[in-house]
């Protein structure tokens, strides 16, 4: 238990352990403190305010303090609460992550003439801990050779990419787009807390084993819960939201999910003549060769990848210090925010497929997610271990490569992700990458076979599935039903 007290600005600021990575400032601020800042703040108003049978700057101050005392003191509340707690973290040098959460009913608290105020909060904090040693550590890079076999499946996805879509009233397939309007609703509540007049559901194939993502929740049976049904009909869930969601709110609690189908759509590919013409190549032997290019590329960035997951894989496994108890909305929004990036740049993967993805991530269990936030904390010192800064002009040229990707302009993709806050979210991405790359340049790098590669990866694969069937996140209902959608559920409102 550390105690450790300082007086600065007459604030008296007390900072004591509350947990693993926890801190709580109680704060004692002075009378004659509370009296200054309310003389100010009257003395500002007596001098900009205006009442009815006085001049401005002429109204009694007893009038001014019976007409506006409490909200002049509710201000300067909150003026000295905020200001104490940046002085509190500005002199402790604490490293906050995420919002203060107050101790009791901060809103309750008010202030009395002559006496102090006395309020308490609680903030988690970057954990303190020690790098190991950063050098030879062993990583293998796997060999991969861009065969014709590789090509043709790339050619194969741009002609369904390039695809028409046609309308689908029933008898719906793997890779068809079901839409359709709904709700969630917490098990208990009579209204739902999510609608929207848009949900979109991907029906799952052989190789999801049926499984699908219904507005970013993977669930079970989705694929049988669609077999039979035709525009018109309703489809049901129930599922428990997982305990790593971003909204708070939903973890942990039954979900029951309501959908009326709409509309079916179906992708019938084109031939790779129509892409050749697409993209105004000269033969469909200048498109696969440009789609060789593409593969090259894309199979460079994945032995990359491989071997910073490898860095990131020891240094969880060399580095041990205690976790908050419990991930904030915000570091789940931010951790799922950055893996959706580092799959839309590295290419290969539709947008269905990316929200997919993320949908398994939301349902993976509470020490996996843990095992996210300990790298993420990890990444950070790394990068300030080797000062690793990031430029504008990087941030620009990994939009870029986004947008390549995507098939956006870059311009329209910059300002998607400014509007959503991604940008920030993608800075941090190319910080991690670059640290990581930096303990790769120290490393003992050995090159194996891609068959090798892959069997080490179906074998970790195989290893995570059989962890998490312990503990699932989602349950089928008697009628077997789920779904999948592009639509998650993050609004509380029946606007999107």
């Amino acid at each position: 238990m550390s105690d450790t007290t300082v007086e600065q600005r007459k604030y008296e600021i007390t900072i004591e352990d509350a947990g693993p990575a926890r801190k709580r400032l109680s704060i004692t601020v002075a009378p004659e403190v509370i009296d200054e800042k309310i003389s100010d703040s009257m003395g500002t108003l007596a001098t900009q305010t205006q009442l009815p049978g006085f001049r401005k700057g002429r109204a009694p101050k007893a009038l001014l303090e019976r007409r506006f005392g409490k909200s002049v003191r509710t201000e300067t509340k909150n003026q000295i609460v905020a200001d104490a707690y940046a002085v509190a973290i500005e002199e402790h040098k604490l490293r906050p992550v995420g919002e203060p959460e107050p101790v009791g009913d901060l809103e309750a608290i008010e202030i009395v003439d002559g006496k102090p105020l006395e309020f308490a909060v609680e903030i988690e904090v970057v954990p303190e801990f020690e790098l190991p040693d950063l050098e030879n550590i062993e990583v293998k890079k796997p060999v991969i050779d861009v065969t014709q076999e590789y090509i043709e499946a790339e050619l194969e996805r741009q002609c369904t990419q390039a695809g028409e879509v046609v309308p689908v009233e029933s008898g719906f397939s793997e890779g068809d787009r079901i839409l359709g309007s709904g709700s969630v609703t917490k098990e208990g509540d009579d209204d739902p807390f999510f609608s929207h007049d848009t949900i979109d559901i991907i029906v799952p194939g052989d190789a999801d084993d049926g499984r699908g993502q219904v507005l970013g929740l993977l669930i079970d049976g989705v694929a049988d819960a669609i077999k039979g049904k035709k525009i018109g009909d309703a489809l049901d869930f129930e599922t428990v939201g997982p305990e790593s969601h971003e909204l708070e709110h939903i973890r942990g609690q039954k979900l029951k999910i309501h959908i009326d189908i709409t509309e079916g759509h179906r992708i019938e590919p084109t031939t790779p003549q129509a892409v050749v013409d697409q993209y105004g190549l000269g033969s469909e032997d200048i498109l696969r060769e440009q789609i060789q290019i593409a593969l090259e590329q894309r199979r460079d960035e994945e032995q990359r990848a491989a071997m910073r997951e490898q860095i990131c894989q020891h240094l969880l496994e060399t580095v041990d210090f205690e976790l908050p108890k419990r991930l904030s909305e915000t570091q789940a929004a931010r951790m799922l925010e950055r893996q959706r990036l580092e799959m839309l740049y590295r290419g290969g993967l539709s947008a269905d497929e990316v929200e997919r993805r993320l949908a398994e991530i939301r349902a993976e269990t509470e020490a996996q997610s843990q095992s996210r936030l300990k790298l993420s904390f990890i990444m950070n010192r790394l990068a300030e271990h080797f000062g690793v800064e990031v430029s504008d002009q990087e941030v620009n040229g990994r939009i870029a490569q986004i947008a390549a990707q995507r098939g956006v302009r870059p311009e329209q993709l910059r300002a998607e992700m400014i509007q959503s806050g991604a940008v920030q979210q993608l800075a941090i991405q190319i910080r991690e990458h670059k640290s990581a790359d930096r303990v790769i340049d120290k490393a003992s790098v050995i090159e194996i076979p891609a068959d090798e590669w892959n069997a080490i990866a179906e074998e970790k694969s195989a290893a995570r599935k059989k962890t998490g069937s312990k503990k699932k996140t989602t349950k089928k209902t008697g009628s077997k039903k789920k779904t999948t959608s592009k639509k998650k559920t993050t609004k509380k409102t029946s606007d999107d």
